[in-house]
C-alpha cells in the first residue's frame, strides 16, 4: 500500500517537471552534461554508473540533476550507495509532506534533493534527521509551520548549541551532533538539512562581512511560495523574516562582493558562495539575494544604534542587566540584558540613542555594579559599540 501511494505521488509530482523547469531527461551520450560529469568522475565513474543502473525510473531525473551539478570532488569520491540513499529518502520526504504539490520541481531538485549545502563533510544524514524531525513537524501543514517547529525544537532535541569553541565553522550535521557545538554556519547547515529531511525546501544564506565590519554571518531561508529567512537556533515566536540581523542585512551592498548576501545553490551558477573560512574553495555555487533584504531597509534614523557587549574577568560574554538613563531627561529609562556566549558573536544588546548626547550606563552582574558616563557619536543613523569588562 505504501509503495503504491509513493508511486502514485511520484507520477503526479513529477508530471509537472518538464513544463515548469525546462529540465529534460537526455540519453547518456557523448556531449551531454551527464556524460561530461561521468568523465570528470575518473576512477569513480563505475560507482556513478552503478547508481544510474539501480535508481528507480521515477527517481532517475533527480539523480541526474545531482550528477550534472556535483562538484568534481564529489563526482570522484561519492559511492553509489550514498547517492541512492539520499535520492530515495528525498523523494520519500516529498511523498509524505502535506505541502508537496505546492513545491515546483526546480525547487525540489535544488533545495530538497541535495546532500550538502556548502563544503561540509559529506554525511548520510537524511535517515537520522528524518527520524528526529518527523515527530517535531507532525502537526505542520505548511513549510513555514514545519520550519518554525524545527527551529524551536530541533537543537534542544539534538543537544546542539551555538559556541565559538566548535571544532570548525563548516561542520556537517553529524559533526555538530557529535560535538554538541556549532557556529552560525554549522547551525544553518543542520537546520537546512533537517528541513530537507521532511520535504521543506531550504538553503544556507550568508554575508562575508557586514557593512559595519563586525564580521560575517550565516542563516537559513526556506521556501513557502517565496523565500523567507530565519536565524538557525534563534526561534522567534512572531514567525519568519525576523531576527537580530535584519537591520544589518538591510544595509548590505549587492555590488560589493564583501558586503553582499548570497544563497547557496546546488545547481551550478556563475557565482561562488564566499566561504570566509576557506577562500580557496571556489566550487560552491550561489545566487546574489541582496536585493530582497535591502528592499526592507528602514528610513533614515535621527538616532544612533548603541551596541553593548559585557565581558566577565575571563573575557567571556555574560548576560548582564544593563540600564541607560539620561541626566537631562528623567523620563528616559532603557533596560536590556547583554548577550552571553550562547548568542552569535555579532548579536549585541542594542539601544537607540540620540547622537552627540551624554547618558549614564549602569551594568549589574554577579552582585557587582559598573557605571559609565557615555557620550554618543555625532552621526545620526550610525552605530557605536562599547565593550565593558566586569572586574573579578
Amino acid at each position: 500500500m505504501a509503495l503504491r501511494f509513493l508511486t502514485f505521488f511520484l507520477v503526479a509530482f513529477l508530471g509537472q517537471s518538464v513544463g515548469e523547469t525546462g529540465l529534460s531527461q537526455q540519453p547518456i551520450g557523448e556531449g551531454t552534461r551527464l556524460e561530461k560529469a561521468l568523465q570528470l568522475a575518473k576512477e569513480n565513474r563505475s560507482e556513478l554508473s552503478k547508481a544510474l543502473d539501480a535508481v528507480p525510473p521515477l527517481e532517475r531525473s533527480g539523480l541526474e540533476f545531482l550528477l550534472e551539478n556535483m562538484p568534481s570532488i564529489d563526482l570522484q569520491s561519492l559511492p553509489a550507495s550514498f547517492l541512492l540513499e539520499n535520492v530515495s529518502l528525498a523523494y520519500l520526504s516529498m511523498a509524505t509532506a502535506p505541502w508537496a504539490r505546492q513545491i515546483p520541481t526546480a525547487i525540489f531538485f535544488n533545495d530538497v534533493l541535495p546532500y550538502a549545502s556548502l563544503n561540509e563533510r559529506r554525511d548520510s544524514w537524511r535517515a537520522l534527521l528524518r527520524e528526529v524531525s518527523v515527530p517535531i513537524v507532525a502537526d505542520a501543514k505548511t513549510p513555514t509551520a514545519a520550519a518554525l517547529a524545527l527551529n524551536k525544537h530541533l537543537f534542544s532535541t539534538l543537544k546542539v548549541r551555538y559556541s565559538t569553541k566548535r571544532k570548525k565553522p563548516d561542520q556537517s550535521p553529524l559533526e555538530s551532533i557529535e560535538s554538541g557545538l556549532a557556529s552560525c554556519s554549522g547551525l544553518a547547515i543542520l537546520l537546512v538539512d533537517a528541513c530537507r529531511s521532511v520535504g521543506v525546501p531550504a538553503r544556507v544564506v550568508g554575508t562575508p562581512l557586514w557593512t559595519n565590519l563586525r564580521g560575517n554571518h550565516t542563516w537559513v531561508e526556506i521556501w513557502d511560495g517565496d523565500w523567507h529567512f530565519l536565524g538557525a537556533a534563534e526561534s522567534d515566536p512572531q514567525g519568519l523574516d525576523r531576527g537580530w540581523f535584519k537591520g544589518d542585512a538591510s544595509r548590505a551592498q549587492r555590488d560589493t562582493p564583501a558586503h553582499a548576501i548570497y544563497a547557496s545553490s546546488f545547481q551550478r551558477t556563475d557565482l561562488n558562495f564566499p566561504l570566509v573560512w576557506n577562500l580557496g574553495v571556489d566550487w560552491v555555487s550561489a545566487v546574489n539575494v541582496t536585493d530582497r533584504y535591502t528592499a526592507q531597509q528602514p528610513a533614515p534614523q535621527a538616532s544612533i544604534r548603541f551596541l553593548l557587549r559585557v565581558l566577565d574577568h575571563r573575557g567571556q560574554r555574560v548576560a548582564a542587566q544593563s540600564t541607560i538613563t539620561d541626566p537631562a531627561n528623567a523620563t528616559l529609562h532603557l533596560q536590556g540584558v547583554s548577550r552571553d556566549e550562547s548568542a552569535d558573536l555579532n548579536n549585541l544588546l542594542t539601544f537607540p540613542l540620540a547622537p552627540k548626547h551624554t547618558y549614564h550606563l549602569e551594568i549589574q552582574y554577579g552582585g557587582r555594579s559598573v557605571t559609565r558616563t557615555i557620550t554618543t557619536i555625532d552621526h545620526p543613523g550610525g552605530e557605536e559599540t562599547l565593550t565593558v569588562s566586569i572586574p573579578n
